[in-house]
């Protein structure tokens, strides 16, 4: 499964260590940056390239022999992550109806910010694409910064070192799809598993073990270990916290070493667990894939590699913290129509930013009904396989 379209920064790619994986031609870059804008990347540079970007992802799909869908890597903070993003994903619904797409999305982290102008790009985006992603995992730069220093004991982790790490999250979701397993989970899987209503499709997600090569000599790293790791809220790939919230449901990929009976018992485990608790509609909740090729790891790199390994996709009402905390900074800006010139100035209107902050607050309020216990809700204690 190889990337198809990369858009921006396309430079290092040209010419870094990787660039023998990517077709000359399949690499996409304008002439103008998107300058932290949502507007500029959704419509006035947007609009200039997303007919080359269609006409490449239309020679590529005409290629497959079974298009599953789309894999589309991108920040919610960027110009382009979050404009140019929204206008592909709109188009690729118009052009490929009901094919998959998955996002991943790197969300603003709580501390660390890349520009002033994120909360809006973040919002704008969220609204523009809610109803054309089929499911996006989101992961935050801060709590992937935090897993580096504490698990593989970099004191200051690069670009590099974050995208290795996510890199593990990505190859165990797409390993189904490129290796023999004993319960594989294909890309309509997922959504069917993790997404209950088509708006709460943002599951967290969370790797384990994220280990140094020092440590894992030491380490016996069982499938029970590996699986409790997870529900640590140390180990997420967002700034939150689950124990806040409840699960709805849980997406557990298993890779290596690894066999039912023990996954059973591990999850077994968990749900005598008071701390992590379920909905009490979705009285299942985790849904389980095994496959037996073992992890890989970039060699001399901070990984350790390991015999098994897990992938926890969990849709959690506690995410609504996170939307709840972007919201609040979009609306100190907005309070003071701080910065709006400069994307009314390409071609946005204003009343565009009311009306994505009201679809965000109508998220965050999704979440909190869903949070809410039904009375007539069935019990039930079987998992899914």
């Amino acid at each position: 499964m190889i990337p198809k379209e990369i858009l921006k920064p396309y430079y290092e790619i040209r010419t870094g260590t990787y660039k023998q994986l990517f077709h000359p031609e399949q690499l996409i870059n304008g002439k103008e940056d998107a300058a932290n804008n949502y507007a500029r990347g959704h419509y006035t540079v947007g609009k200039e390239i997303i007919d080359t970007v269609l006409d490449r992802v239309r020679r590529t799909a005409d290629n497959c022999s079974g298009l599953q869908g789309f894999l589309i890597f991108h920040s919610f903070g960027g110009g382009t992550g979050s404009g140019f993003t929204s206008l592909l994903m709109e188009r690729l619904s118009v052009d490929y109806g009901k094919k998959s797409k998955l996002e991943f999305s790197i969300y603003p982290a709580p501390q660390v910010s890349t520009a002033v102008v994120e909360p809006y790009n973040s919002v704008l985006t969220t609204h523009t694409t809610l109803e054309h992603s089929d499911c996006a995992f989101m992961v935050d730069n801060e709590a992937i910064y935090d897993i580096c220093r504490r698990n593989l004991d970099v004191e200051r982790p690069s670009y590099t070192n974050l995208n290795r790490l996510i890199s593990q999250v990505v190859s165990s979701i797409t390993a189904s799809l490129r290796f023999d397993g004993a319960l594989n989970v294909d890309l309509t899987e997922f959504q069917t598993n993790l997404v209950p209503y088509p708006r709460i499709h943002f599951p967290l997600a969370t790797y384990s073990p994220v280990i140094s090569s020092a440590k894992a000599y030491h380490e016996s790293l069982s499938v029970a270990e590996i699986t409790n790791s997870c529900f640590e809220p140390a180990n997420q790939m967002v700034k939150c916290d689950p124990r806040h919230g409840k699960y709805m449901a849980v997406c557990l990929l298993y890779r290596g070493d690894v066999v039912p009976k023990d996954v059973n018992a591990a999850i077994a485990t968990i749900k005598t667990n008071r701390s992590i608790q379920f909905v009490d509609w979705c009285p299942t909740g985790f849904k389980v894939g095994i496959n037996y090729q073992p992890p890989t790891v970039v060699p001399n790199g901070d990984l350790a590699k390991v015999p098994r390994a897990v992938c926890m996709l969990s849709n959690t009402t506690a995410i609504a913290e996170a939307w709840a905390r972007l919201d609040h900074k979009f609306d100190l800006m907005y309070a003071k129509r701080a910065f709006v010139h400069w994307y009314v100035g390409e071609g946005m209107e204003e009343g565009e930013f009311s009306e994505a902050r009201e679809d965000l607050a109508a998220l965050e309020k999704d979440y909190e009904e869903v949070a809410i216990d039904s009375t007539d809700a069935g019990a039930g204690d079987e998992d899914e396989y």
